[in-house]
């Protein structure tokens, strides 16, 4: 329920994050968050209720469609906390109202971050109904059930790590995009000096994201394709190296620490500059097609080979990462397993719950976490027994296999994608979801679901699973922010819940409107659909495992290699398999930032001056990701209105005669010149900073 009682607790104007809240904590020290245990703050209210399912919907419907349009997700997280403080700000000045605690904008987060979470858990999947010629099988309700029951097996699974993610390993690692967000939080609850930052790194890095890939003002990635002396090298050898120019990516670079950022790179350099090149070569020697529905390897370029044949490598390569870090935390998952089924037993023989301990560490019971992951399990198996595998000869054994594969693949994922998000703040789900496909779909297929049927069991369970690994991705995000600034982990869990079914309403409902509107494949109806890459990879491997085309599964057992000797050197393998994995014009980027933050901590022999340094550049940094993520918001709402209306909103800067001419023909060594000129500016105006200022 609302807080209607209590009364805010006056905080400090100068609100600051602990001096020990990003790094290890010495032996003996403690963790003391923002708002502490003891205090009585407003954080579950009418106010952030009514923002958090305001902002569910519209940035679902946002997410949705910007999935299906480009491909890629968009994250709430950032624009939603941005939008929080500005209510704030907008509650003194217009409705004399008081400011919003912390504590509130946090549960705004909590409730409107499930946009992102169910949008990319179900538009990457559920498209594909309609792509399979499926649609006549299912229906609204089958569609919006499994965002939903993925989301809250989502949460059941991540809660028993919680303490292990936010406690056990703080300062171990970096949580770049909850750190961000953080950032805004607390710079706008202080306001100041840190606002101001905030607000002029986050107008710079929006500019910049703009100007450069929506006006083309410069190349959006820099490509070394694109250098004529080096084409004997990209046409012979298909040995080509790219970088990003977003500013966005460079903050979480900046944010990441070096040390990831070089095992991420070092996994993409062996994809592109290694793998590629070696199958480039064995083309010369196999003049066939390798894979069903690929052209032979001599006739692909080094884009094809990657995601045709290294790609699965990463993919193999994340897989066996994952049940490596499961075998890790294997002593957290029994500790917590025996915790819950103590609980139960404790309350079976009347005995009261254990305590809950303070309000910052009060999470739900692991009697509550066990029956809901039961409760959510039981739903799974109603929903699959009774939805597509009604009427089929052995429905009930089939429900129960299906129901099995998805709790056990959505259970060993979930900390691997918890994992991959607070390394780097990006978790693949794509890959991780294909990979739930094919193993369902052969399980499926050895027991005799086939066809139709089959196809749709298998696209259902992959739903469920993504759908828990995304929210499992983002809440431990949110459980990371709520630790740092002292929120009840509860009530966190509970409006994530919540939030969850406003978000896979609003979702499926999109979904079924563009179906309707667009299609999602060129069809006598729809000549120009919206092109849902993502589901389309997805109905394609369907089709391939159904149709007899097979499994690499060669190549996911070298990834697997390659992860387990990433181990045995002392390397992070999920690091190194999600650099194999990702293109490396999102992984070299990274670097570039996380170097940039290296020289700024080793900018003085004065340790309190470099950290002042520092952290300067750290608010640089959550600003650009700031700005990123709003400018990639308005990008995608411009692009449907000039899609729709046909009409031009936003000009192409190489269009514009003379200088258009020469943007064209220089955008490449631009944006690579305008990329390093941002870094350099980062690191001046950072090593200006000093002690008193900070």
């Amino acid at each position: 329920m609302p807080d209607t009682s209590a009364p805010p607790l006056s905080l400090p104007d100068d609100v600051r994050l602990p001096d020990n809240a990003f790094r290890e904590l010495k032996p003996g020290e403690a963790y003391e968050p923002v708002v502490p245990a003891g205090a009585s703050v407003p954080e579950v209210t009418l106010r952030s209720l009514l923002q958090g399912l305001f902002w569910s919907v519209v940035f679902s419907a946002a997410a949705t469609y910007i999935a299906l349009k480009l491909g890629q997700g968009i994250e709430s997280a950032i624009p939603i906390s941005i939008l929080a403080v500005g209510f704030s700000v907008g509650a003194v000045k217009f409705l004399r109202s008081r400011a919003s605690t912390l504590l509130e904008n946090v549960n705004v987060l909590a409730i409107g971050a499930t946009s992102g979470i169910v949008a990319g858990g179900s538009v990457f999947t559920m498209p594909a109904i309609y792509i399979l010629g499926l649609e006549h099988r299912s229906s609204f309700w089958q569609i919006f059930l499994v965002p939903l029951l993925g989301a809250f097996l989502g949460v059941f699974f991540l809660a028993p790590f919680r303490r292990y993610f936010v406690k056990d390993l703080h300062g171990k690692l970096p949580f770049p995009e909850g750190r961000a967000t953080t950032e805004i939080l607390v710079a706008g609850k202080r306001g100041g000096r840190s606002a101001v930052v905030l607000s002029y790194s986050a107008a710079l890095a929006a500019a910049f994201d703009f100007v450069g890939p929506s006006l083309k003002g410069w190349a959006e990635v820099f490509s070394t394709a694109s250098i004529g002396a080096l084409s004997s090298v990209t046409n012979r050898f298909k040995a080509v190296f790219t970088m990003n120019t977003s500013a966005a990516v460079f903050g979480l670079g900046y944010i990441m620490g070096l040390d990831y950022a070089l095992i991420i790179m070092a996994g993409s350099m062996v994809s592109f500059l290694v793998l590629v090149p070696v199958f480039a070569y064995l083309g010369q020697f196999i003049p066939g097609a390798i894979s069903a529905g690929v052209e032979p390897l001599s006739k692909l370029g080094a884009e094809e080979i990657f995601f045709n044949y290294v790609r699965p490598i990463g993919i193999g390569g994340i897989f066996c990462a994952g049940i490596l870090s499961i075998l890790k935390m294997s002593p957290v998952i029994v500790q917590a397993t025996r915790q819950a089924l103590g609980e139960v037993v404790r309350l079976a023989k009347g005995h009261a719950p254990s305590g809950d301990g303070d309000r910052t560490d009060r999470a739900l019971p692991m009697s509550a976490v066990l029956g809901g992951i039961l409760l959510t399990g039981a739903a799974v198996l109603l929903y699959f027994r009774f939805s597509v595998l009604k009427g089929t000869p052995g429905a009930t054994r089939l429900a129960f296999v299906s129901t099995g594969l998805t709790l056990l693949i959505a259970f060993l994922f979930a900390a691997v994608s918890a994992w991959a998000i607070a390394m780097i703040s990006i978790t693949p789900i794509s890959g991780m979801t294909l990979t739930t496909l094919i193993v369902t779909a052969i399980a499926l297929s050895s027991l005799g679901l086939t066809g139709e049927s089959g196809m749709l069991q298998t696209l259902l369970i992959g739903g469920v699973v993504c759908t828990a690994l995304s929210m499992s991705g983002s809440l431990v995000t949110q459980y990371k922010i709520g630790y740092w600034l002292g929120a009840t982990p509860r009530r966190i869990e509970l409006w994530n819940l919540a939030g969850s079914v406003v978000a896979s309403a609003a979702t499926t409902a999109v979904i079924i409107l563009m179906a309707k509107v667009y299609g999602f494949s060129p069809s006598p109806l729809h000549a120009n659909p919206l092109p849902a890459p993502q589901p389309n990879a997805m109905a394609a491997v369907l089709r391939g495992v159904m149709g007899d085309a097979g499994a690499p599964w060669l190549l996911y057992a070298i990834g697997g290699v390659f992860a387990v000797s990433a181990e045995m050197c002392g390397v992070s393998g999920l690091a190194f398999a999600l650099g194999m994995y990702l293109p490396m014009e999102l992984n070299s980027p990274l670097v570039y930032g996380a170097f940039v933050a290296w020289l700024l901590q080793r900018s003085s022999k004065d340790e309190r001056l470099a950290k002042a340094r520092h952290e300067k550049g750290t608010l640089i940094a959550s600003g650009f990701i700031a700005g990123g993520a709003l400018v990639g918001v308005l990008a995608a709402v411009l692009q449907f209105f000039e899609d729709k209306y046909r009409v031009i909103l936003v000009p192409d800067l190489t269009k514009l005669g003379g200088i258009g001419a020469w943007l064209g023909s220089w955008g490449n060594w631009n944006g690579l010149a305008v990329f390093l000129a941002l870094g350099l500016w980062v690191y001046l105006v950072s090593r200006r900073e000093t002690v008193e200022e900070g």
